[in-house]
């Protein structure tokens, strides 16, 4: 058994147990995220990006100087990264919650391997690779079963496919951006334009920002180091090793941690369904990252 073990960890590529991990903690934020739902959307998103800015910032400048200065294509490609990975995603996700149950909204979003699985090969122009694809497709249906089915009107799933477009902009748009930029600068730049977005956003909204209380100063706390600036690092360091499509399996994760977070957290046992996505998913997983 331990031999076994062994052959199949050596078998996973470079860069798998960080694009687990940031996906892992993706999903463990969906009940933070529920504890700071209260707060004013955009201004609290400014504030959650300035808090990672200050932390990301000064280490991006720890790191080697850059032979030259920012590309205007690199600019291009950082304004429109952090306009959908990260605004648009934000915005759009509120927006079709409002309209959508939950559970429609994460089984959107959880197609994401299987479109990254096209799309990133596509746009590395190469062909995308069926046995990936079956992994994603598996991911997909197993994800589904996890987050569940629930009802919603036609507005509400064309908001949530536009966060789908956005969280796969989030991988597909940093892809050219992290070779001479690295995972850290790459983080770093990206909060930083986000911040004058949602401020802006904040000064249109009928509340900008108010005092917050102090769950939900924990929550921001958290979803500022923890998942902006841990799972964001996470997550782009291990696109400097795994392609698109390869990493973006690791998206199951987050309804499969999400539920089960929640379950931990409530003391309510996971149903037959969500144990079947899990074994599905981490199936799919072993079959894709070991091709």
């Amino acid at each position: 058994m331990a031999t076994t073990t062994s052959t199949t960890a050596s078998t996973l590529p470079p860069g798998s147990a960080r694009a687990a991990a940031a996906m892992a903690l993706l999903g463990a934020s969906t009940g933070v995220s529920a504890a700071f739902s209260s707060y004013p959307v955009a201004g609290g998103q400014a504030l959650r990006y300035t808090l990672a800015a200050a932390v990301l910032l000064p280490l991006a400048r720890r790191g080697p100087r850059l032979a030259h200065r920012l590309t205007a294509r690199e600019l291009v490609l950082l304004l429109a990264l952090s306009g959908t990975g990260l605004f648009g995603f934000n915005l759009l996700l509120v927006a079709a919650l409002r309209h959508t149950d939950p559970a429609v909204v994460g089984s959107v979003v959880g197609c994401t391997p299987l479109l990254l699985g096209v799309a990133g090969p596509l746009l590395a122009r190469r062909r995308p690779a069926a046995r990936l694809l079956a992994a994603a497709a598996v991911v997909v249906c197993g994800a589904a079963l996890t987050q569940g089915f629930g009802h919603g009107d036609a507005l509400g799933l064309l908001l949530a496919t536009g966060t789908l477009l956005c969280e796969a902009a989030f991988s597909l748009l940093a892809v050219p951006l992290l070779p001479r930029l690295g995972p850290v600068r790459v983080s770093a730049y990206t909060t930083v334009v986000a911040v004058p977005l949602f401020a802006v956003a904040a000064a249109f909204s009928p509340s900008a920002l108010r005092t917050p209380t102090g769950g939900e100063l924990l929550a921001l706390l958290y979803l500022g180091l923890v998942l902006t600036c841990g799972a964001f690092l996470l997550w782009y360091s291990a696109l400097t090793v795994l392609p698109a499509d390869r990493a973006g399996l690791f998206g199951g994760l987050i309804p499969l941690t999400a539920t089960f977070s929640g379950a931990l957290l409530t003391g309510t046992a996971p149903t037959g369904p969500q144990l079947l996505g899990a074994v599905l998913v981490t199936a799919a997983l072993l079959f894709g990252s070991t091709a």
